[in-house]
């Protein structure tokens, strides 16, 4: 397979953004937070001056070198473009964890075309952990080819999830978590989606399922564990969309026998397709959020 050169080029912008909108979140967290900001109902989405000053720099990187090109961004930031390819841009994922001072948090970017993601770049800056891939060209970490795990049954297995902000309804994950419990070595939340995605291509995790995701969380992580060999797809035995709001992924050797625990609960995955409530609060989430101007 031969792999379009725009592809590398796309790929070295988004690490050199990754990299500098990276240092400023280090800077912000080395100072300390001053300013949080909740989004929508209640106290749990964040936005910090990190998210905003990273989103930023993502922006104006992507627009002085391809100013035709679309973005969808986290904090707002959307341009409708006539180019062929489509930047997906979470300048802070895992923003409670950053406010918190808890050192699990990235800045992912990823480049679609055609539906697909093409090009997927996380990079985790506590850590200095820069994950990279390219279609049909594989994934590393910090330049080092990585690859799923080689776990075959789920109690042997090491899993991760997340859950969405609001925890009111039936498609707030927790009967999953509890089965998931029950079936394997052990279950993890670590709070940023892009990163669990990474973690399961490097093996570090073997398998993690979300409900409720945007197109942001998942767009990067999803390429990086097909390209380091692993399987993704909705948890309802879909292909995976990058427009979709749910996600399951594995070392492929456990993909089944997640799927067949998520159809155990009561939140439609038996049925081949999300309920009318995932969809509803998937739609109900897609615009950008009113922001509270209550700060911390």
């Amino acid at each position: 397979m031969s792999i379009p050169a725009e592809f590398f080029e796309m790929r070295d912008v988004a690490i050199a953004t990754a990299r500098e909108a990276g240092a400023v979140i280090r800077a912000v967290a080395e100072q300390g937070v001053k300013e949080i900001v909740f989004k929508g109902e209640g106290k749990r989405d964040l936005v910090t001056e990190a998210d905003k000053r990273s989103e930023q720099i993502i922006i104006d990187a992507i627009m002085r070198r391809y100013p035709d090109h679309r973005i969808l961004a986290e904090e707002g930031t959307g341009t409708g473009g006539a180019g062929a390819y489509r930047w997906i841009v979470d300048p802070l994922d895992g923003t409670t964890n950053f406010a918190h001072r808890y050192p699990l948090y990235c800045v992912s970017i990823a480049v679609e075309h055609a539906g697909e993601p093409v090009v997927g770049v996380v990079f985790a800056p506590y850590m200095d952990e820069l994950f990279v891939a390219v279609k049909g060209g594989g994934a590393t970490l910090n330049g080092v080819p990585i690859a799923v795990s080689g776990v075959t049954d789920l109690i042997g297995g090491l899993l991760c999830t997340g859950f969405p902000y609001r925890l009111d309804g039936p498609t707030n994950n927790l009967v999953n978590w509890g089965n998931f419990v029950l079936r394997t070595q052990a279950t993890r939340r670590d709070g940023a989606a892009a990163l669990d995605l990474c973690y399961v291509a490097a093996g570090r995790f073997d398998g993690f399922w979300e409900l409720n995701l945007q197109p942001w969380d998942m767009a990067a992580g999803a390429l990086m564990i097909v390209e380091a060999g692993g399987m993704i797809s909705d948890p309802y035995g879909n292909p995976f969309r990058v427009d979709g709001h749910d996600i399951l992924a594995s070392n492929g050797h456990l993909h089944a026998k997640m799927r067949d625990v998520l159809a155990m609960s009561k939140n439609g995955h038996g049925t081949g397709k999300p309920n009318a409530e995932t969809e509803q609060l998937a739609a109900q989430a897609a615009p950008e959020p009113t922001r509270d101007p209550t700060t911390i």
